[in-house]
């Protein structure tokens, strides 16, 4: 007889994502034998709030973030936990720039004996971050520059010297080996289907900015962005950016794939083939012999956001800090869906890892204090480029040098009972031997993340920690389908499949048939990680390949020696 999957994994298996084969050796035992620190129950007791349509949606500068910070620090002072931000305040100031573009706008592009317009959300998504009252960007010639990637260290350079002001550079999405089949000169140079930070969108924009280019646009594919077009389109020309951010480009957004494939058929250009060369070290940038014009409204405003911050100190070494994180914000309101929804509510993305940070405090409450101490960091911003993590990086509360490691929770799956547990940034520091160590008590293992190409290292909250040479451990479930115990590694498909179709829409609901039980284990593991580390007097370490082992041993070489 055939099972049945679970009422919520009822979907189509008909596309298939490849896997990779994970560990031979089963776990003996699928389920914890002890009841776990964590509840499931409670967990979906607090996403259900927050996911409600009293919080909005909770973005950033909103009625809704206003709701979010007051529950928060009501529950941070029911479980016993102390304020632990700036000069002993719940909150950290986040100081941002919200901007929106009005509707009304046009865009085309030009050359050729030919006009070609390009609609905001069918084909072209684009926003900016400047504070102008409009956007006019009058026939700026367009440049392809590859995957716009500039990396000495791998003797790879995109730009080949080009001039870049005044114009709008196109880039492909990912890295130049994302595509590469075996026996490309450039495969394995870029880590393979493993994104690099060259691959995400944020270095493109930045590097074009750098470059002095006006504008920015990237030609999305869903491979190679790990998200479908609804994604990208999910803020409506609204964005936001740290108010003391370096300076931008004037626009910066995607192409959609098939009317990018028409604008470069326009310019006489085959994008198949100039995706082929982009893998070359030899790649030149290529002047598409078109020029881009935008005139779009803008409407802006300054606000003030806010990090939330507890802590419990230690009892022995208070100085010494274990960080877990999670973001509270998610898309607040938006265009209506089929069902005249408009609320993004952000259910798991990041409701639950709230939630789960906050029973891992209500753990650590019911045991001895911790030798050290532990912080509990509720982030502004992740949604629009981890901004309010990044505030924190840039102005510590607690010195990077000081801090033991950053365990960050970032969507948990829902599905049910799971043989594993997915990790992020597989070979990056020994804290995955820890979460190893965990898994093996409750029975499960480890399963390296089955979708490398989505990056998704460098698009979460532990990052900028991470950056500044912090060992991190992020657990994110969009990282690859589990092994569920019922239904196996086909009903994991199944969930991650239908959740995707929900990332950042209005479906990121709070539903009953959700299950909390597989994220309940995955924060146990968080739980226990943070506390043997905060037991002991270990330091985690960066691997020797690391590109952050560098940023570690020169801050604690600092420490060491004022001491």
């Amino acid at each position: 007889m055939k099972r049945k999957l679970p009422t919520a994994l009822a979907v189509s298996l008909a596309i298939g994502i490849a896997l990779p084969a994970t560990a031979s050796a089963k776990p003996q035992a699928a389920r914890p034998k002890a009841p776990l620190p964590i509840s499931a129950e409670r967990l979906s007791a607090d996403v259900k709030v927050l996911a409600s349509d009293e919080f909005e949606g909770r973005a950033p500068g909103t009625a809704g973030e206003d709701k979010t910070i007051d529950w928060l620090v009501r529950q941070l002072k029911a479980i016993g936990l102390k304020p632990g931000g700036p000069d002993g305040s719940w909150t950290q100031a986040v100081p941002l720039v919200r901007t929106q573009l009005g509707k009304d706008g046009t865009m085309a592009a030009n050359g050729r004996g030919q006009a070609i317009p390009l609609v905001q959300l069918r084909d072209i998504y684009v926003s900016t971050v400047r504070p102008v009252d409009r956007v006019q960007i009058a026939a700026a010639p367009l440049v392809f520059v590859g995957y716009g990637v500039s990396a000495p260290e791998r003797k790879w350079d995109d730009f080949k010297g080009v001039d870049l002001k005044g114009k709008v550079a196109v880039f492909l999405i990912n890295d130049p080996d994302f595509e590469a089949a075996a026996g490309e000169p450039v495969a394995g140079q870029f880590g393979g289907k493993r994104m690099t930070y060259y691959g995400r969108w944020t270095y493109k924009f930045e590097e074009a900015a750098r470059r002095g280019a006006i504008g920015a646009l990237i030609v999305h594919d869903t491979p190679g962005a790990g998200y479908g077009w609804n994604t990208v389109t999910a803020p409506g020309g609204e964005n936001y950016d740290i108010a003391a951010a370096p300076p931008r480009v004037a626009l910066q957004g995607w192409l959609q794939e098939d009317a990018a494939r028409r604008l470069f058929a326009a310019a006489g250009q085959d994008l198949a083939a100039l995706r082929k060369a982009a893998r070359s070290a030899d790649f030149r940038p290529v002047d598409l012999g078109l020029t881009f014009s935008a005139d779009l409204p803008v409407t802006h405003e300054a606000l003030m956001s806010r990090n939330v911050l507890a802590k419990l100190d230690g009892a022995k070494r208070p100085k010494e800090v274990v960080m877990y994180g999670a973001h509270w914000d998610a898309y607040g309101q938006g265009a209506p869906d089929a069902q005249g929804r408009t609320i993004r509510p952000g259910a798991n993305d990041d409701g639950l890892g709230v939630a789960g940070l906050l029973d891992i405090a209500r753990a650590f409450r019911r045991g001895p204090a911790p030798a050290r101490s532990v912080v509990f960091a509720f982030w502004s911003g992740e949604e629009r480029g981890l901004l309010g993590s990044e505030t924190y990086a840039t102005k510590p509360v607690y010195r990077a040098a000081d801090t033991v490691a950053n365990i960050t929770l970032d969507i948990l799956q829902t599905g049910g009972p799971s043989r594993d547990v997915m990790l992020v940034g597989q070979g990056q520091n020994s804290l995955e031997d820890d979460l190893a160590a965990a898994a093996r008590a409750q029975g499960r293992i480890v399963t390296p993340e089955a979708l490398p190409e989505r990056g998704l290292f460098y698009r979460a909250d532990h990052f900028p920690l991470a950056k500044r040479g912090v060992p991190t451990l992020l657990l994110m479930a969009i990282s690859g389908a589990p092994d569920l115990v019922d239904g196996g590694r086909a009903a994991g498909q199944a969930w991650l499949e239908a959740y995707m179709r929900c990332y950042h829409q209005t479906c990121d609901a709070w539903s009953k048939n959700m299950n909390f039980a597989s994220a309940a284990q995955d924060a146990t593991l968080a739980y226990r990680v943070g506390r043997d580390l905060a037991n002991s007097t270990r330091w985690p370490q960066w691997r020797a390949g690391s590109e952050f082992l560098q940023a570690r041993t020169a801050d604690r070489g600092k420490v060491a020696a004022q001491r």
